[in-house]
């Protein structure tokens, strides 16, 4: 978990700078589960929920060469899939040589949608890769634009 804190402090920090820059004055559709709800009452914006998922190394990670390349090959060509889907905004490994391997930002209609995406990963399905996924809010359309 302390692992994760500086990517989250990134990303609220992030959320932050894209609203204050946006241009359109846009209003909550509800403030039971929007987090952001009310942090700035002169300025309305719309915020989206979002999945991010922090992928990890998982227990099964030191296969052979070959059988690596294909489980690499198979993780990029559903990672293409998911993006073409819309399914997936952003994608991307980590550096620093810890546990925490890569990062999916997904706009899925609910953590199950964005779950089931993730266990068809043959990396998750070998073990090579396990995730935590949290809900993330940001203010809706003004990611990667």
């Amino acid at each position: 978990m302390a692992k994760l804190m500086p990517v989250f402090l990134l990303a609220v920090f992030l959320t932050f700078v894209i609203a204050s820059f946006s241009s359109r004055t846009l209003r909550f559709k509800s403030t039971e589960s929007n987090p952001v709800a009310g942090i700035d009452a002169a300025r309305q914006v719309e915020v989206k929920k979002y999945w991010m998922v922090f992928l990890e190394t998982g227990p099964h990670h030191s296969q052979d060469p070959a059988t690596r390349a294909l489980i690499q090959e198979k993780h990029m060509a559903g990672i293409r899939k998911m993006a073409a889907d819309g399914k997936l905004l952003a994608a991307g490994p980590f550096g620093g040589g810890d546990n925490l391997r890569g990062i999916f930002i997904m706009d899925c209609k609910d953590s199950l949608e964005a779950v089931s995406l993730i266990n068809a990963d043959t990396a998750v399905i070998t073990g090579r890769l396990k995730y935590t996924i949290k809900p993330w809010w940001t203010v809706k359309n003004c990611l990667f634009r």
